[in-house]
């Protein structure tokens, strides 16, 4: 999946993080801690830096590995966890505000928690908003000249750094000009897509939707949104130019 623009924070700029954070692996609970850091290793969106003290007994093994890290010196650690073993995975830090801190690889992990909300590909950048809108726009969607799906009952998303994604009630769409997709992708603001669509004899997965979206998304639970960057778009009228470069959903 390709990563979201986000609010720019500089690299190297450290915050504390006012979540609670957990991690598991093998129904073992790795990590647990209301004194995370943020940590932008680059600009875009951060990392967990995890108190030490907050990471499970004798899950980290020492490799015997230490390198300077994006963040400052830190030595490498294999984790073990649930009768399972990820190499390398875990940086404990060595130097600076995030000593004694660790940094997870984001997939060694099976699920991260934010509070009792699971979040997915990587953490929430804090600088970072996703509204979803109803709306009484009238929206249609065209490929090549073929009617997708028009409602004048949409709901809109406004998330940083994208393009405004109009998603459309399922009545609203021409499933005939439409077939299913086996992808599935993840995403960190409004959880794991429940289905892709193609256009028959035409461009692949340009439409998806979330049946069950986080919490702030949930006006566009089993709504369809199609890609700006690969439909034309017409909202009360006006054909919208699309964006020049491609977008994660």
């Amino acid at each position: 999946m390709r990563d979201h623009p986000q609010a720019i924070v500089p690299a190297g700029s450290v915050e504390p993080v006012p979540r609670r954070v957990r991690a598991v692996l093998g129904g073992t609970t790795v990590l647990d801690t209301t004194a995370a850091r943020y940590g932008w290793e680059w600009p875009g969106y951060p990392q967990y830096y995890v108190p030490l003290a907050d990471v499970a007994d004798g899950v980290l093994t020492d490799d015997g590995v230490v390198a300077d890290r994006p963040l400052g010196r830190a030595r490498r650690m294999t984790l073990h966890a649930g009768g399972e073993t990820r190499d390398g995975v875990a940086w404990l830090s060595l130097t600076g505000e995030l000593r004694d801190t660790v940094r997870f690889e984001w997939s060694a992990l099976e699920a991260w928690f934010e509070e009792d909300e699971e979040v997915f590909v990587h953490p929430r950048n804090p600088y970072s908003r996703v509204d979803a809108l109803r709306s009484s726009r009238t929206v249609r969607v065209e490929c090549d000249g073929v009617l997708l799906a028009e409602s004048s009952a949409p709901v809109l998303v406004f998330e940083t750094g994208l393009p405004t994604r109009y998603y459309l009630p399922r009545t609203a769409v021409r499933w005939d000009a439409l077939e299913p997709s086996a992808t599935v992708t993840e995403c960190p603001y409004k959880g794991r897509t429940s289905g892709y669509w193609s256009v028959r004899g035409g461009p692949a997965d340009i439409a998806w939707a979330y049946d069950f979206p986080t919490a702030a998304l949930l006006p566009v639970a089993g709504y369809v949104a199609f890609y700006n960057e690969r439909v034309d778009l017409v909202v009360d009228g006006a054909r919208l130019e699309r964006p020049r470069s491609p977008f994660s959903d």
